[in-house]
């Protein structure tokens, strides 16, 4: 649907406030309602932007946390290419999580997974460019010596989104950053081919 400024505008700040809303809710308790009173909406203008109804604006939420995930890491994740560079993009991931709290996108991405169409494929797309971008720092830093030949950049790559994902349910269970922050000593460690 082809639209005007004022259109995508509008679209974008229902997109936005639906965000927040699942963000700060459990989202399969979330009703259209809900997401009208947050936005200000009518039932007309959410039907207008999503024809497919809660399934629709669910995916595109999805969809834009899945992008901000990837964003919010930048320019660290895509330039892993020096110690100083790890250090920086671990700087990053923590201090973006410890400012979320318990209010993580990407948690409330993947609470979405079994609720709405697409949300399962938005969410493996993600995990899969987050690991890619992992995974090119630690090939960058084989090919200058820093890191092992022998070590598996992929394995190891999916190890750092694993604990990450780790780190954060405990991180909102607890509200410490702790072991997200011992994932990755205990990884750079092992990058680095020295003990944790």
């Amino acid at each position: 649907m082809a639209l005007t400024a004022k259109g995508r505008a509008t679209r974008q700040r229902i997109l936005e406030g639906a965000a927040a809303h699942l963000r700060s809710s459990e989202p399969g308790g979330v009703t259209l309602d809900d997401i009208r009173e947050v936005t200000r909406t009518s039932k007309s203008q959410l039907f207008h932007y999503f024809p497919g109804g809660k399934d629709e604006l669910f995916l595109e939420v999805a969809r834009l946390e899945a992008d901000r995930v990837l964003e919010d890491q930048q320019p660290h994740l895509g330039a892993l290419d020096s110690w100083a560079a790890w250090e920086r993009w671990r700087k990053a991931v923590i201090a973006r999580y410890r400012a979320q709290g318990a209010h993580c996108p990407l948690a409330s991405l993947l609470s979405q997974v079994g609720n709405v169409p697409g949300a399962a494929e938005v969410s493996t797309t993600l995990l899969r460019q987050w690991q890619d971008y992992v995974e090119r720092g630690i090939v960058t830093m084989q090919d200058r010596g820093d890191v092992s030949a022998r070590i598996d950049a992929r394995r190891a790559a999916g190890a750092f989104i694993a604990g990450i994902q780790g780190g954060v349910v405990i991180l909102r269970t607890t509200g410490r950053t702790e072991h997200l922050e011992h994932v990755f000593t205990v990884l750079v460690s092992y990058l680095r081919g020295c003990p944790a």
